[in-house]
């Protein structure tokens, strides 16, 4: 089932939230998803996989073009759509963009107006209006990806969808990436959280050792400015990404580990289509 919006709606959080496990890292920098991630929710009679896609957007570069080229190609095979919107913006252009694609696969739908926590009744009610004009849709249910309100519900209705079939993952598993793809998304999220500006968007990270004592990492960026922000005085900046990184790796890997990051440049990596075939984008 592929999840489907603008950036910043949410979708990451509200898969987090259906599957009752982090699979995916979020922050407030849209297009913080760069690669189509399935999310495993496993029921007592069902397996809901949540194929979580980058935000619908007007491609800038040779890595935006490739996240638009997976959100169009993923709609393929998939057996209904949840579309976010979020309940605390305009639903505008953007939104009913992406509806026109998604309505139009003439599939079922199911609309999550996210983000309801601490919106008054009377708001909530009137931005549901507005979101039912956006298709022919199945359900569509008010959430709370944060605090999870009305996500079992929502969760419920998008089991209903399924076809009878055998289970593609197995019952313990939560996602489709690798325990090196799953480690370094969690170092790029805290590195995403504590920088702004221009940063974010010209940041990756590779994993260059995973082994029982030491995990090393290496965080990319375009230009040296990157670099010394990312690195922070005396090093403070990349020190506090470990600290906050470190239980999560710890928590993936299953003990504890020395976390070792390096910060280099890579001019222009992101138009690199070698750079980016190996980082899996």
């Amino acid at each position: 089932m592929a999840v489907a919006g603008r950036p910043n709606v949410g979708k990451s959080t509200l898969v987090n939230a259906l599957c009752g496990a982090k699979v995916a890292i979020t922050s407030k920098v849209p297009n913080t998803t760069r690669r189509r991630i399935f999310g495993v929710a496993n029921g007592a009679d069902h397996q809901l996989a949540l194929v979580d896609l980058p935000g619908f957007q007007r491609p800038l570069d040779p890595l935006t073009e490739r996240m638009q080229r997976t959100v169009n190609a993923s709609f393929d095979d998939v057996d209904a759509v949840m579309l976010v919107v979020d309940a605390r913006a305009r639903i505008g252009a953007g939104d009913r963009f992406v509806a026109r694609r998604v309505f139009g696969l003439e599939k079922p739908v199911v609309i999550a107006l996210n983000k309801v926590d601490r919106l008054k009744a009377g708001h909530i009610a009137s931005q549901m209006k507005v979101a039912a004009t956006l298709g022919d849709f199945h359900a569509l249910h008010p959430v709370s990806a944060l605090t999870r309100e009305g996500v079992a519900a929502l969760r419920s209705d998008l089991a209903f969808l399924l076809p009878e079939g055998p289970a593609y993952f197995g019952l313990e598993q939560a996602t489709d990436l690798t325990l090196e793809e799953r480690v370094a998304e969690v170092i790029r999220e805290k590195a995403l959280r504590l920088t702004r500006d221009e940063v974010p968007h010209a940041l990756t990270v590779e994993v260059e050792e995973l082994g029982d004592r030491l995990v090393r990492a290496v965080l990319y960026v375009e230009t040296e400015s990157q670099k010394g922000i990312l690195v922070g005085k005396r090093g403070a900046m990349v020190r506090e990404i470990g600290a906050r990184g470190r239980p999560e790796v710890e928590a993936l890997v299953g003990h504890p580990v020395f976390l070792e990051l390096q910060v280099k440049v890579r001019p222009k990596w992101r138009r690199d289509p070698r750079m980016l075939e190996r980082l899996g984008l």
